[in-house]
């Protein structure tokens, strides 16, 4: 084995030309001589130099880590390029009730789905009769209040989206968890698996149009890790570049080609939250290991860790370029600021987790969903919640806003997914419950509204998708899967919507935007 000057001379001038140094490559490049270079017409894959590092860092991880014997040390702490290594202790094994709550967001949600499941076993003989009661009531009744809400959609036609409208993108090995569609190129999507990989997909915009072959963005995770979950991922504004974060604790940035621009290394536990803040200068992270990072994405060095939790961040949300929300497992929120020490406001209020957090359209609002079955409506004005929101009974996972402009008369509206399988809409200018979206048979994992905010898709592990009409809370589409639906998500137009499944595809489904009737 042997590495010679001129190759790793040549690897480095593609790693600038790769990163967009167009001037200090061709610097280097002259004074290197890789232009008379053996290599200089080398094949050589995107990323070549970052892959090799990689590769490097996993073969430190063995040698540090092996003892004398053969046996394996075991060390949480990350082995680092630069910098001297840490052994962390390994702690000891966690309970099952510690593994939902501290786990990657599928374990969360498998673990909260298994013990719902468990406690309708039990009772299941009385929640049929109350179904059956409550259906009755709804005959009877017809009082829109916060805790009854007539379910219009059950005389409507529902059209079922067909296989012929579907486009399955294979490839991921495990289960696809997290997706996301390109803001300003809409046959563009990203995808994030348990494979270690995240994928990007160029999606057919007519049926005579062959599916092409996914950029396959490889995370590398160290060979002792068992968890390979690529947990979170979003676009920046313009969609130049993809941030996926990793169970290892890292987060990346790609560019639309694949190419890896930065790998930032801080935090010391499995990240679960990635925001871009509007700018696209920062790139905010939350972890299981407490603590929220910003991130200057020119030199994808750590500009501010804050470390105000006590328990696992689960979600993050930018209000503006500068100002930004952390909810964790601890049930408190904060609101924080770039280049502040101390946070802006603490929302204390939650019994439970508090599983997500959004800044509504305006900027005026922050709402919250936690396990302790509430949603929460927040002012930056006052300290306690504007809105209770109780109807739920049952975690509540997953909260959207809908599309809002400012001049609009339309209510504000709030949508919460809940492991109750119901889904509810409710006006958050006073706080009423609007609509209760009932079809679903289990626990409801993810909600989105299309981009114009007229229609509501709906993801559960009951292997179903449902859209929904929010003027009137009919269920106007549908499609049953083959796996449970992790995550849904809409392009830019609204003519497609993406899905994670559980059997390791994703579906890209035609959702004929005019076609609701």
């Amino acid at each position: 084995m042997s590495v010679t000057s001129e190759e790793i001379n040549y690897l480095i001038f593609r790693y600038l030309q790769e990163s967009g140094f167009v001037h200090t490559g061709f610097a280097f490049q002259n004074e290197s001589h890789i232009h008379k270079s053996e290599f200089r017409n080398a094949n050589v894959q995107p990323g070549a130099l970052v892959s090799v590092l990689q590769k490097g860092l996993l073969y430190m991880d063995l040698e540090l880590h092996v003892n004398e014997d053969g046996s394996e040390r075991e060390c949480t702490g990350p082995v680092m390029l630069i910098g001297p290594h840490r052994c962390d202790k390994q702690v000891k094994k966690p309970k099952r009730e510690e593994i939902i709550s501290r786990g990657s967001k599928r374990d969360r949600k498998e673990g909260k789905r298994s013990q719902r499941q468990q406690q309708e076993q039990q009772n299941q003989d009385r929640e049929k009769r109350a179904r059956i009661d409550q259906e009755e009531d709804r005959d009877e009744d017809q009082m829109m209040d916060t805790d009854q809400v007539e379910d219009i959609s059950v005389n409507t036609e529902v059209k079922v989206i067909l296989a012929s409208d579907a486009i399955t993108l294979k490839g991921h090995t495990a289960d696809v968890f997290v997706c996301s569609w390109n803001p300003t190129s809409p046959a563009l999507l990203a995808s994030g698996s348990g494979d270690a990989t995240a994928r990007i997909w160029q999606i057919p915009t007519n049926g005579d149009e062959a599916l092409s072959e996914p950029i396959v963005l490889k995370h590398l995770p160290a060979l002792t890790d068992i968890n390979r979950d690529v947990t979170t991922m979003d676009w920046n504004s313009s969609g130049t570049l993809l941030a996926t974060g990793f169970y290892d604790g890292q987060a990346r940035i790609w560019t639309q080609r694949g190419q890896l621009r930065h790998l930032m290394s801080q935090h010391r536990g499995p990240i679960f939250a990635l925001k871009w803040n509007k700018k696209g200068n920062y790139i905010l992270t939350g972890s299981l290991d407490h603590t929220t990072i910003v991130w200057d994405t020119t030199t994808g060095e750590a500009k501010q860790q804050h470390e105000f939790h006590k328990g696992a961040v689960l979600d993050v949300d930018w209000l503006d370029n500068t100002t930004f929300a952390t909810s964790s497992s601890d049930g408190k929120v904060y609101v924080c600021k770039v280049g502040n020490a101390e946070p802006l406001k603490v929302f204390e209020g939650h019994r439970d987790e508090v599983n997500a957090i959004r800044w509504d359209p305006l900027g005026e609002l922050l709402a919250s969903c936690s396990d302790d079955k509430t949603a929460k409506v927040w002012s930056l004005a006052q300290d306690e919640c504007l809105f209770d929101l109780t109807a739920h009974t049952d975690a509540v996972y997953d909260m959207t806003w809908a599309p809002r402009e400012s001049s609009s008369k339309d209510p504000r509206m709030l949508a919460t997914a809940s492991f109750d399988t119901s889904v509810r809409l409710w006006d958050a200018n006073n706080g009423a419950c609007l609509r209760v979206l009932s079809r679903h048979i289990e626990a409801v994992y993810t909600v989105a509204f299309n981009p114009t905010g007229t229609h509501l898709a709906t993801g559960s592990p009951d292997h179903t998708i449902n859209i929904w009409r929010v003027q009137d809370g009919a269920l106007v589409k549908t499609y049953q899967g083959e796996g449970g639906i992790f995550e849904v998500d809409w392009n830019s137009t609204g003519d497609k919507l993406a899905a994670c499944v559980a059997n390791g595809t994703v579906r890209a489904l035609c959702t004929c935007a005019g076609d609701y009737s």
